[in-house]
């Protein structure tokens, strides 16, 4: 035999000896979303860890499970969250897997009694990838972890799980990573979000009741505290606003009238800000094009542009009022205005008093175009 051929065998022999120590799938068990709740009578924070183990996975070859995929959910607890943590490890076999977390689970309660020092905490901790997502919950975290997706699907497909749409997505809210959290969190001006997940019962039925979970608005913060939480409603008109690659169905009504449907494309908004103002004074001025979905009511084409500029300027006037009674910066107003003013900015920290009131949004100017009628007759004035 040639010594080249000597030397290939040899090299085969290593580099197989050198996989001996790897596991095999169906030999750990993968945790895939992690919880923190806290306990305010004992002092106590509660970790739970959603595992699955891949074998019966692995079987599958891309098609519909046959057989319902079990999910575990473990729980310890501890006066730290790695306390917490590590009661697990010593009664969990086959061992426990951090490499596939995908989302933080953080209850209400913790948000409000705790969110600081946890999310200062997770921003530290390096076993914690930062792309991972973040979701907050009024509900219990066991039970949510318990959730199949549709169709006995294993949880992973769940919306605990869901990343960001390719192209435009349309009236929902989309994930939110640690990463983009923190960089808006610790923002000296301006707000930082996260989806809250809920419960549904009633949207889809099998022989029963068959629940699913589902985004329902936003945890919202500023200055790193928790402020409060809002609705969805507000929640996806206002991503329609600052986010990108978001459509929004849109009902236009005159009075209390419903005449039409729309669908708006992602708009474009542009902040103006006054000149030497000592806080931020601005306008604000949002333009997008529109398809009619549904034609209820004759009315001509420019009346039913006037009722939707209008309707969207409402609605945008009603958003920041909203926020500033809750020292909200909700359309992210200050972000760009203290780069631009250092030393207006420094005063205005300096003081500790929120940097936005009421007569601070001087003007709204919305600009809605039509283009699109669904084979709808329109009259022209």
């Amino acid at each position: 035999m040639s010594y080249k051929g000597v030397s290939s065998i040899l090299l085969s022999i290593f580099l197989l000896t050198g996989c001996g120590g790897i596991k095999n799938i169906q030999d750990l068990t993968y945790i895939v979303a992690i919880g923190m709740d806290y306990d305010e009578v004992e002092d106590e924070y509660i970790v739970y860890l959603q595992g699955l183990n891949f074998a019966n996975v692995a079987k599958q070859e891309g098609g519909k499970p046959v057989e319902k995929i079990p999910s575990f959910v473990g729980s310890g607890r501890g006066k730290t969250l790695n306390l917490a943590v590590s009661e697990l490890y010593g009664k969990s076999e086959p061992p426990i897997f951090f490499g596939h977390v995908k989302t933080l689970v953080l209850s209400q309660r913790l948000i409000n009694k705790k969110s600081k020092e946890v999310l200062e905490e997770v921003a530290r901790n390096r076993s914690l990838r930062h792309r991972l997502r973040i979701v907050t919950t009024e509900e219990s975290i066991e039970e949510i972890f318990n959730i199949k997706a549709l169709f006995n699907y294993p949880s992973v497909y769940t919306v605990l799980f869901k990343g960001k749409a390719n192209g435009m997505a349309q009236d929902e809210l989309q994930p939110t990573s640690l990463l983009y959290f923190l960089r808006s969190y610790y923002e000296p001006m301006g707000v930082a979000k996260i989806p809250i997940v809920t419960i549904n019962t009633s949207a889809w039925k099998s022989e029963e009741e068959f629940p699913v979970l589902y985004y329902d608005g936003y945890t919202m913060f500023q200055r790193q505290s928790f402020v409060k939480n809002i609705p969805l409603e507000d929640s996806v008109f206002l991503d329609w606003m600052v986010e990108k690659d978001l459509a929004l169905n849109r009902p236009v009504k005159d009075s209390e009238e419903l005449i039409a449907a729309v669908k708006l494309s992602s708009p474009k908004m542009k902040i103006t800000y006054e000149k030497d103002s000592k806080e931020p004074s601005f306008s604000i001025e949002v333009s997008a094009s529109a398809d009619l979905l549904e034609k209820l009511k004759d009315v001509s084409v420019d009346e039913l542009k006037k009722l939707l500029d209008e309707d969207i300027k409402k609605q945008i006037i009603k958003l920041f009022e909203q926020g500033v009674e809750s020292k909200l910066d909700l359309l992210n107003a200050g972000e760009k205005w203290y780069r631009q003013h250092p030393k207006a900015f420094k005063e205005l920290n300096d003081s500790k008093k929120f940097y936005l009131q009421k007569d601070s949004l001087k003007d709204v100017k919305v600009d809605i175009q039509i283009f699109h009628f669904n084979s709808y007759e329109y009259e022209k004035n």
